[in-house]
């Protein structure tokens, strides 16, 4: 199967440029990490001496001068979907696994493009001008990697034939394989692509197993690993900025609901929930919280969505005062049947909270309101209660 791959590199710092050119003329480090531990996830370009996933105590004692930037997951990510989203005009395959790499399945596109310069223009036509990708083409995704990973800036490099006069010259570190699986490989005495593709199988596939096999493939440039293409599923995005900073788990499970409610108001005529959703925070000095939340059924209100977010938070503490809030619905779904409550009180409830969902689809905005206690301890008295949403 023929792929292209498009490697964006320095994808993070090219995400900070986008939207803070100034950062540009700088030396910059993006770390990520919480608490203590702090590593590396990209740096400009001309900081050789660094690599990713290096601490950042090392990373200071050798360019102790660079700026440091905590990197914004949530940001990279957005923009690198958007890129995606792009890129899927131009093929139905396209694989977006990893930050800044994609690979389009391109077999039977001949007939809209007949020279693979022309699908490279298009694909070049997709990415904002900021980013400077690299772009190769190849039977496999790994030789269409490795093609990608030897052309030029703004660039590509097409593979046809036999590539094995190519590879047998590559450094072994190149393959998709673990720090501790590199290092054995040399203590073998296998450093390159060519010794590897040589080397007897028994002994490599008793040292490595299944995964010894797949490299030596890999190393004698055939790789039969399929484009796992995106699925297609509906997005739903927001986030608020606080109007100070807090340390509250109630305010900001109060910002929750708030961003929460238009997504269930939009949801119910359809009779569908959350199934899967994110959830992230940003604090004061730009630390970055968020974690994954699934329900065993598809939420159908508030109130259930919010019990299981509060007991995640509880659970998993902020880096620090929160600025920020953010949610991403992932998943949707329909619920299982249920059978109503025996008991008048509950049949009661759930009657009324009916009653007002449908009275506020029908007006199309939130009108029924209820007082909450939020950071009672406030010298002033707005920050002691707050009118949230009624659990919906």
């Amino acid at each position: 199967m023929r792929i292209l791959c498009v490697l964006l590199p320095h994808f993070p710092l090219r995400c900070e440029i986008l939207r803070n050119p100034g950062i540009d003329a700088r030396q910059v480090i993006i770390i990520y990490g919480t608490g203590s531990r702090k590593l590396v996830l990209d740096y400009s370009p001309e900081l050789t001496e660094l690599q990713r996933d290096m601490p950042l105590q090392q990373a200071l004692a050798r360019y102790d001068k660079a700026e440091i930037v905590q990197a914004d997951m949530p940001c990279y990510w957005s923009t690198f979907n958007r890129i995606l989203d792009g890129l899927e005009e131009k093929s139905p395959l396209v694989e977006g696994l990893e930050l800044g790499t994609a690979y389009l399945g391109i077999d039977g596109l001949q007939l809209i493009y007949p020279k693979d310069e022309n699908l490279i223009k298009e694909v070049i036509e997709v990415l904002p001008k900021t980013f400077i990708p690299q772009i190769g083409i190849a039977e496999g995704k790994f030789p269409a990697c490795l093609a990608a990973l030897h052309s030029p800036p703004s660039g590509h490099k097409i593979f046809k034939g036999d590539i094995s006069s190519f590879l047998k010259e590559l450094p072994c570190d190149i393959l998709p394989l673990s720090a501790k699986g590199k290092s054995r490989l040399h203590d073998f005495g296998i450093n390159t692509l060519g010794q590897l593709a040589v080397f007897p199988e028994g002994p490599l596939q008793s040292q490595f197993g299944p995964e010894g096999r797949r490299i030596q493939e890999l190393a004698r440039g055939n790789d039969a690993m399929p484009v796992y293409p995106r699925l297609w599923e509906e997005i739903i995005e927001g986030s608020t900025l606080l109007p100070s900073v807090t340390v509250s788990l109630e305010t900001i499970i109060l910002t929750v609901e708030s961003l929460l409610s238009p997504v269930f108001t939009r949801l119910a005529p359809a009779g569908m929930g959350i199934h899967t959703m994110a959830m992230w925070t940003r604090s004061w000095n730009s630390e970055n919280w968020e974690r994954s939340i699934q329900f065993k059924e598809p939420v159908m209100d508030m109130h259930t969505a919010i019990s299981r977010i509060r007991r995640i938070m509880e659970n998993f503490p902020q880096p620090g005062p929160i600025e920020e809030v953010g949610v991403r619905v992932t998943r949707l779904g329909y619920p299982l049947g249920r059978q109503k409550s025996l008991f008048r009180e509950v049949r009661g409830r759930d009657n009324l909270m009916e009653d007002i969902r449908q009275l506020e689809l029908r007006q199309g905005n939130t009108l029924v309101f209820q007082l909450k206690e939020v950071e009672p301890w406030s010298r002033i008295p707005e920050r002691r209660y707050a009118l949230t949403p009624t659990g919906l």
